[in-house]
């Protein structure tokens, strides 16, 4: 087990930051955690695990140990009439397993292809995207305490999913180093292309019928064409959430601006599209020195090259602070900031 010392992060958070760790040490399987987790010489020391980095934004070098989660596997746990069961490693990458469940005809993750990071991310962040979230196939997930290295399992109820929220994000934030997921996949399951951009897709494609390997390259190709390339310029996708509003706001806020983009969610609020109200600010495309928000996506804080995580997070709060001024709401970051 080896721990590198002052190691750069640069290629594995998609911001593309120039930081460094502290420590750093890659895992592979779970006995390399708990052996990592009883070692005397990290005891006291800060912890933070990494997958992608693609959900990540450095302030600055990271003062304790990063743990690189790179646990790998993919097995069918159980199978009957109606569902199976798949466990993926915490550290395999999400669009690579995505496109296996595709490839052996399990419905229900072909809206959220594309999606950067690695599955232990997906129930951090209950991820969605399209009318899907990770939520709606996840079955359980594995974690071991990084206080006192003991294997624990959460159901769906004890992770507490909300809108890109989960427990993981609250009370049990870097507290656990996620193992592995297991997720439940129905048969039968309805393909959902109810999203307007699904639809519209598919009709450029001329499927009228289409089955979820459709789906999925409608959805990879949505993304292409709104979201950066990280490979190419510095970005963790959407910064904010969409923002939810009782409905008595929601309102208001369309008699005094008619063309405000929102809809219903499932707790009865309604939720307003980010992009839209930034774009309305004047964001959409603004730079200022190595900072912006993206020319097709006014929801993407991007890194034109060679900003810092404090520039960042300056560009991210002035821009939050504008949507304030204009409409009255608080932009929430999506992103974590270390």
């Amino acid at each position: 087990m080896e721990v590198l010392e002052n190691y750069s992060l640069k290629s594995i958070n998609t911001f593309g930051l120039d930081v460094k760790a502290r420590w750093f040490i890659e895992i592979t399987d779970l006995d390399g955690i708990q052996l990592l987790l009883n070692d005397p010489r990290f005891q006291n020391v800060p912890k933070l695990v990494l997958g992608g980095g693609s959900n990540i934004l450095f302030r600055d070098d990271y003062k304790g140990l990063i743990i690189l989660n790179r646990i790998k596997f993919v097995n069918i746990i159980s199978e009957d009439d109606q569902y199976i069961f798949i466990k993926a490693g915490a550290g395999m990458n999400w669009h690579s397993f995505v496109i296996h469940t595709i490839s052996q005809n399990f419905p229900g993750l072909e809206n959220l292809s594309l999606i950067p990071g690695c599955v232990g991310a997906a129930p951090i962040q209950n991820i969605g995207a399209y009318g899907v979230e990770i939520k709606d196939c996840f079955y359980e997930l594995n974690a071991v305490s990084i206080k006192d290295g003991k294997l624990k399992t959460f159901s769906a109820s004890e992770c507490r999913f909300g809108y890109r929220d989960s427990i993981f994000k609250k009370e049990a934030k870097n507290k656990y180093v996620i193992v592995d997921v297991t997720f439940r996949f129905n048969k039968n399951a309805t393909i959902n292309t109810s999203y307007g951009a699904i639809d519209e897709e598919l009709k450029k494609m001329k499927i009228s019928n289409p089955n979820i390997r459709d789906v999925s390259t409608a959805v990879i190709s949505i993304r292409k064409s709104k979201l950066p390339d990280p490979e190419i310029i510095g970005n963790a996708g959407s910064f904010f959430k969409n923002p939810e509003v009782p409905v008595n706001t929601y309102n208001e806020l369309k008699e005094k601006f008619p063309e405000i983009i929102g809809y219903s969610s499932l707790d009865g609020k309604m939720k307003l599209a980010a992009g839209w109200l930034i774009e309305q600010c004047g964001w959409k495309g603004k730079r200022i020195k190595n900072s912006g928000m993206h020319e097709q996506q006014a929801l993407v804080l991007v890194n034109y090259g060679g900003a810092t995580g404090s520039e960042l997070i300056e560009h991210a709060n002035r821009v939050s602070e504008s949507v304030r001024e204009k409409f009255g709401i608080m932009l929430e970051m999506e992103v974590n900031i270390i």
